[in-house]
């Protein structure tokens, strides 16, 4: 988090970018990007920790399309037609039977109770996050709201880490590029383009597109790691595809 507020400041030194004058606008900012950031990815990796399996956790954080959409429409006064929620049903069933197999595998070994709590603490803040984000940050410059959001989630995720963590590194360089990648595409790149989403899109729209990540993750563990996925995922695969464009697809104008 660090890392990535210190390169969205010099990006902001670049663009000249305009923070916001109003203390309201920090809260606002600083809110969503703890609910984004930290309680997401802090939720997710803690369950993760305590033996949540990566196929089960992306199952459950996969209803968030679903839980956006039902709230969306109840805060935001968004409009989902029945050929959306039609995709947003299509596209969890089929990121179910993408980590079927290593959902099963993973169900022989007891999971403990904390670490649902922390996934399902992940869905629920990154559900929330996106939802006030598209309420209450609409207009502050996306870099400068950026740089806010991850100055928060850095003080709060740090004070946790020294209550609770080792603070020791092994500066290996797999964990170097591990850290890279997150700071430079994910934490830069990624969510750059998905707060301009969120600005320019309907909520519901967006978050189908993150039915997309089992799928494509399971691509690159076959090239990457030699993973194999059978007809089953396959066919989860073509789901997930059907469903997001289902959602995403807007109708002729007449």
């Amino acid at each position: 988090m660090v890392l990535a507020c210190a390169l969205l400041l010099l990006v902001t030194r670049i663009t000249r970018s305009t923070f916001p004058r109003h203390v309201a606008d920090y809260r606002h900012i600083s809110v969503s990007g703890l609910l984004i950031h930290a309680g997401y990815l802090g939720g997710v990796f803690f369950a993760i920790d305590h033996g949540m399996p990566a196929g089960l956790s992306s199952l459950i954080v996969g209803l968030q399309p679903i839980l956006t959409a039902v709230l969306a429409q109840a805060m935001l006064r968004e409009k989902v037609t029945s050929r959306q929620w039609a995709g947003l049903l299509l596209g969890f069933l089929g990121v179910a039977l993408v980590v079927e197999e290593k959902i099963s595998a993973a169900l022989d070994h007891p999971i403990r109770r904390v670490a649902f709590a922390g996934v399902a603490f992940g869905l629920v803040a990154t559900t929330a996050g996106t939802l006030y984000q598209k309420r209450f940050v609409r207009t502050v410059d996306l870099a400068a709201g950026a740089t806010i959001q991850y100055a928060a989630s850095a003080i709060v995720l740090g004070l946790l880490a020294f209550q609770f963590e080792t603070m020791e590194i092994d500066w290996t360089p797999r964990f170097v590029f591990a850290l890279g990648w997150l700071v430079f595409v994910l934490s830069f790149g990624a969510i750059l383009l998905l707060l301009r989403l969120i600005r320019e899109h309907s909520v519901s729209r967006i978050s189908s597109l993150l039915y997309l990540v089992p799928p494509l993750t399971a691509i690159e563990a076959y090239f990457i790691f030699g993973e194999k996925f059978g007809l089953v995922a396959l066919v989860g695969m073509a789901l997930v595809v059907l469903g997001v464009a289902l959602v995403i697809r807007r109708p002729a104008p007449r």
